[in-house]
This record gives C-alpha cells, structure tokens and sequence, in this order.
C-alpha cells in the first residue's frame, strides 16, 4: 500500500522526500516542513522520526540527514515517517522557539490545527506520529553542555512506562532521564495515544556535533533492528538512569571554574564549581546537595547572580 506524508509518497519498496504543509509566512509564501517516508518492501510496523522542535537544536537534524540516505526500502519491512524540521520558524533564525508567537514548540502537542502558528505545526506532526508504532523526538541540550541521554517522560504511572524504558535502553546512549516531563511534550502525549515515545537528548553543541550525532544514528539503527524494520541483532546495555535533576545557580557573579566534567559522579558535599573574579580571585564555592551525575552545564564561564550554572541527575540507578 502507498503511504504518503505531505507530499512524499511511497508505494512498497520505495522512498520519496516532500513537504508536509503547515502555514504560511508572513508574505503568503507556503511553509512546508521536509519529510520523508521510506515504505519497506515487506509489512511491518510504523517508526516515526522528527527532529527540531527547538529551532537551536540542530543535532537531531544531523542524525536525520545521515541515516535517510542509509535506508534502503529492499531491506526493511514496515514503514519509517521523517519530519527533518519541525520548528521551520525557529530553524531559519537558528532561534530556540517559534519566532511568529514566541512559544517554545515541544510545550504545544497535541496542537491545534486552527490555533497559533505552533499549534498548527504540532497538530500537523503529531497527526503524522499517532499513524506510528514507536517515536523518536530528537532533541539536544540546546546550546548547553550535556551528556548524550533519552528521554521518558510519560511518568512511571503511565500504562506504557515500561514499554518507554525498553525503547530507551534499546536507543542506548547509556544515560536515561526517567521523569515526567511538561504537558505538552510530544513525549508526553504520544504515549496517551497508545505510542511508546522518547526524546533522546542529543549533548548540546553551537550548530552541531559530530560524536552526539553519530550517538543518535546508533540509537536510530539500534532501534531499526531491535523492532524488525532491519534485520539484525542489537545487544542491550545497563542504562545510567536519573529519575530527578538539581539545578544549580551562581550565588556571586563573575567566571565559573567546573570541579566535575560532564558524566562525573558526585557526592553529597563535593565542590561542583568555583566562581572567582576576572584575576581569579575565589568569590564563592557551590557544593552538591545530593549524590547524583553532573549531566548538564552553560558553556559561557560568565555568569551573573542567581544565574543557571549546572544540573545534577539524581536518584541515580541501573537498569
């Protein structure tokens, strides 16, 4: 059967890349969003695939760009559903949310199809991800340090929890946030639907980079084989798992000096990071307040009083 998004349709075998309308621009033009679908040869399930939501978080769009031109419709059974862009506003001004209304994309699903201009665009894509199996929502840190990590954020509550878990472990970046996340995440509101859903958190980077990347063209891959869209076997790895994050601001202004890289343990009492003067005199000394893993830091070292400095992922187990 031919399956078709926006303008892309492809019957068994085949692929083909489009636009799936969502609007217009200030000037009448037409925006429609890249997409993708690469109908397999053989049944099978649905994949769904976006990156993008946060205009700024460019990663996710370089996962997509390498693993398409991978994908061969001969080997695959089933069906794998790419939006490459979702925030197209955000994405021309490499801003992190919507520059039309202001509104940070991944608080707006399930969207609204005669809503504001997000809205319309999350109504559209998540029509799109409820016609899957199994959703990807690539993400990054924004232009933030961050460990490579997925995301659940359907709640341990929530009937479709462990099937969430699974598709994380299986994505295998090695770091899982099992948290709630905010309403309006597709990440929440696709499990709802009945869909096991993450956002793998790809680092963070200024444009994009290369190691998170290919991160997340592993975690595609893994889950294409681990799911029988290609044949294969994927071997699952223990994930790091935080089921809660400490936030850390700057008690003093002036240049930050990190204790801890990126992915370290620490301990309840540890010195996270130092704030000195610009002749690098001490000012102050922040100090962990829980065990846990130094997950995410700014990447400026100039930081004014009370202004976010780090994030510590706690409550810190395997599974």
């Amino acid at each position: 059967m031919t399956t078709t998004l926006g303008t892309a349709s492809a019957a068994p075998g085949e692929a083909d890349t489009g636009r799936l309308e969502v609007g217009e621009t200030r000037d009448g033009s037409p925006v429609g969003l890249p997409v993708a679908v690469i109908n397999g040869a053989r049944p099978g399930k649905t994949l769904y695939v976006q990156a993008a939501s946060d205009g700024d978080e460019l990663n996710g769009v370089g996962v997509v760009s390498r693993v398409v031109p991978q994908l061969d419709p001969a080997e695959i059974s089933g069906t794998i559903l790419v939006v490459g862009i979702v925030n197209y506003h955000a994405f021309q001004v490499a801003e992190h949310r919507n520059p039309i209304d202001d509104t940070k994309m991944n608080r707006t699903y399930p969207g609204n199809e005669n809503g504001t201009s997000s809205e319309r665009i999350a109504h559209a894509t998540f029509e799109a991800a409820t016609r899957a199996d199994l959703v990807l929502d690539l993400h990054q840190g924004s232009t933030s340090r961050m460990i490579d990590e997925a995301r659940v954020r359907c709640g341990k509550r929530h009937r479709l929890h462990e099937e969430c878990l699974e598709l994380a472990k299986v994505f295998g970046c090695g770091y899982v946030l099992d948290r709630k996340g905010p309403d309006g995440q597709l990440a929440r509101a696709a499990p709802d639907e009945g869909i096991p859903t993450i956002d793998p958190e790809l680092g963070g980077a200024v444009g994009w980079d290369e190691a998170s990347i290919q991160k997340g063209v592993d975690g595609v891959f893994n889950v294409l084989r681990y799911y029988g869209f290609l044949e294969g076997d994927v071997t699952l790895r223990s994930q790091i798992r935080a089921s809660g994050f400490n936030q850390y601001g700057s008690p003093v202004g002036g240049l930050v000096r990190f204790q801890k890289e990126l992915g370290d343990r620490v301990q309840a009492g540890d010195t996270i990071f130092e704030v000195t003067t610009v002749f690098g005199e001490s000012k102050a000394t922040v100090t962990a307040d829980n065990d846990g893993i130094l997950w995410r830091t700014r990447r400026l070292p100039q930081v004014a009083t009370g202004e976010y400095v780090c994030s510590i992922g706690t409550d810190v187990d395997r599974y």
